[in-house]
């Protein structure tokens, strides 16, 4: 028994430190955006303040204050990291006076914890708290992360999930990971002793991985989120209000001019291509243009251009004097800036890889040749 509770103290502590100078790291690092890295150092502060009761329980229970301070702080947890994901995804998000209310519930614990010198029923209710909080801020995220990847389809050509991928996998690892937590809450609850110090040494483990993960990955992408502007909406949205286009006339006008454009100039060979550079381009409405593309001619932004990428690498692969042009060349020709990306629209477009697809069309040329 003291052997594990030891092995939970060293665990605790190693992540402390880890999250510590990883939150110091965040705080002096010299970027462009620092807002994100200010949230999820103070994040990263608060769980490392929450972890300070594996191993230094005995001399912080000499403090009403700070067993209060640690208690109660780990209701912020989940409205910091809501708000570090929301401005990862969208590049001009902005702290507002509004969003001092996601503390309100801590505030409101400390109160009562003042009051009752943490009782046993004030645990209690903290603790149900805690959990309803934590699933409606984890529902936030979801909703969150799935509305952005839907208007990053919507506006922009080039495949940005990156940022999307690994907050999605940062939600899902700690939503598992939470799960001990719930049952360790569960079996405090029948006084399964055993149980929880086990499920202690699962939590421990758990949170080391994932701080260790976590600076893993950030310190190896420094350039990887590029976000969206928080004034685009959904596509939904937009009709709703009321910008959808109902002359048929119109659309045709419109539909026809943009196809024209595509297939003459060929703007889809810019990489870094947009909604809104395509709409001044071709002088329509950005949202017009969205509604146009999305709704009239039924596919996102992100994969109508992505087709005369496709389009227009089949045309290289199938030709025999480009035979010499290798693929990572044509991938960059056609407007791709990733091997990734460019394999996974054309396999889904073709169904066949772009080097099979190569062979193929040019063992039907040479016998045409013959």
């Amino acid at each position: 028994m003291e052997g594990k509770i030891e092995f939970i103290s060293s665990l605790g502590k190693i992540s402390f430190f880890l999250m510590v100078l990883f939150s110091i790291f965040l705080i002096t690092v010299k970027t462009k955006r620092r807002l994100p890295n200010y949230l999820l150092a103070t994040m990263l502060l608060l769980v490392a303040f929450d972890l300070t009761g594996f191993f230094a329980w005995k001399w912080m229970s000499g403090s009403d204050v700070l067993v209060i301070l640690k208690t109660a702080s780990s209701l912020l947890q989940m409205p910091l990291f809501f708000l570090y994901l929301v401005s990862v995804c969208y590049a001009n998000f902005k702290l507002r006076p509004a969003h001092l209310l996601h503390g309100v519930v801590c505030l409101l614990f400390i109160f009562i914890f003042s009051l009752t010198n943490i009782s046993e029923r004030s645990v209690f209710w903290f603790e149900i708290t805690g959990e309803l909080q934590w699933a409606v801020y984890m529902l936030a995220c979801f909703r969150e992360l799935f509305r952005y990847e839907k208007i990053h389809q919507e506006n922009h050509s080039f495949p940005n999930s990156k940022a999307y991928k690994w907050l999605f996998q940062f939600a899902v690892i700690s939503t598992i990971a939470h799960s001990l937590v719930t049952f360790r809450w569960l079996f405090s609850a029948f006084n399964w002793e055993i149980a929880v110090l086990n499920l202690n040494i699962g939590i421990s483990i758990s949170i080391l991985l994932i701080t260790a993960w976590f600076v893993f990955k950030a310190l190896h992408n420094p350039d990887l989120f590029t976000g969206v502007a928080t004034k685009l909406r959904p596509l939904k949205a937009k009709i709703k209000s009321g910008d959808a286009l109902h002359q048929d006339d119109f659309n045709q006008k419109k539909k026809e001019k943009l196809l024209i454009y595509m297939e003459q100039e060929k703007p889809y060979l810019d990489y870094d291509l947009t909604l809104q550079k395509l709409a001044f381009q071709i002088d329509i409405i950005d949202k017009e243009l969205s509604i146009l593309i999305n709704h009239h001619i039924g596919q996102h932004f992100f994969d109508f251009v992505n087709e005369y990428r496709v389009n227009e690498a089949k045309r290289l692969l199938g030709n025999p004097d480009k035979k010499a042009l290798t693929i990572l060349e044509i991938l960059y020709q056609v407007g791709f800036n990733s091997k990734s990306s460019f394999y996974t629209a054309f396999k889904k477009i073709t169904g066949k890889t772009p080097v099979l697809y190569r062979k193929e069309r040019l063992q039907q040329e040479s016998p045409t040749k013959k």
